[in-house]
């Protein structure tokens, strides 16, 4: 009994993951043009990213991110990996999106989530077609609950993937405004971000972009594929949620700093250590925390 509180302290950062992947997997491919005369955005020929993952202040893992676009085709590879109560829970990820760009928007094509704790593991792939989901497998299966808001065929219908998601805001000339359709294999929600200020963040070595990020808040908004029950109530009605957005203009991008996320049981958090960005006949990006 005395390790329930801890037991369910992981649990809701597991849940809390989602939005983690939701709201700023992408971590790094965050693209939009930098002014109001700017021309469609080009993607850099490969985005690298290192993030720091922390809860309740505790260090507690890491994640990493690879963004590889060539043409109007790209390829977006993430993997994390905590480990709690010193070792003793540990959790690892792999996730990958595949997709072009059109119109200046991912229009993805596939996309699989893995992950792992200790021997047991499970995994969940999706396909994509004229801008739906077109297949959705679960290894091992999932059975349908009756507990679960039912994913109807109008759900997926013009929804992007988690990491394909932040691409999005490629066609936005304002980092924190837009509303985003995500379906993750299980669950279909949106994010919705705002404006809420600024902050200024510092480097170990200067690397010549500006030095303020934007601040964006994230409202959760559950669709289907969740339980309705008093944690999903809480995360929709938290108005606390945000990521911090860095402008980097010589790559006509924004690139996230920090993602935080608040849950009933505590702060999770993304902080990133170094950021790469490569261009075709230009010279490397490099962003160092």
């Amino acid at each position: 009994m005395k390790r329930m509180p801890v037991a369910r302290e992981f649990a809701s950062f597991l849940s809390a993951s989602k939005m983690l992947r939701a709201s700023c997997l992408a971590l790094g491919i965050l693209g939009a043009t930098t002014s109001a005369q700017a021309q469609a955005p080009t993607w850099p020929a490969n985005l690298k990213a290192e993030y720091e993952v922390a809860f309740n202040g505790f260090g507690i893992g890491s994640f990493a991110f690879q963004a590889e676009a060539e043409r109007d085709t790209y390829n977006l590879k993430g993997s994390a990996s905590l480990s709690m109560l010193l070792g003793a829970i540990s959790w690892t990820s792999d996730i990958r999106a595949i997709g072009t760009v059109s119109d200046k928007l991912p229009q993805p094509s596939a996309y699989a989530f893995e992950v792992k704790s200790g021997s047991r593991g499970m995994m969940t792939r999706m396909g994509f077609e004229d801008g739906a989901v077109n297949s959705v497998a679960h290894m091992p299966p999932q059975p349908p609950k009756p507990e679960i808001v039912p994913v109807r065929a109008q759900h997926l219908k013009g929804v992007v993937d988690p990491l394909s998601a932040m691409m999005m805001l490629a066609s936005s000339q304002a980092p924190c405004d837009r509303r985003i359709p995500i379906f993750d294999g299980r669950e279909r929600f949106d994010l919705v971000f705002s404006r809420k200020g600024e902050v200024r963040i510092s480097e170990q070595s200067p690397s010549g972009q500006p030095s303020v990020g934007h601040v964006c808040r994230v409202r959760y908004v559950p669709i289907a594929g969740h339980k309705p029950d008093e944690y999903t109530q809480k995360m929709a009605e938290n108005r606390d949620i945000e990521v911090v957005l860095r402008p980097v203009p010589s790559a006509h991008m924004f690139v996230p700093y920090q993602i935080s996320i608040p849950t009933p049981m505590g702060t999770a958090t993304l902080t990133s250590k170094r950021v790469e960005i490569a261009q075709t006949g230009k010279p490397r990006i490099a962003l160092l925390y």
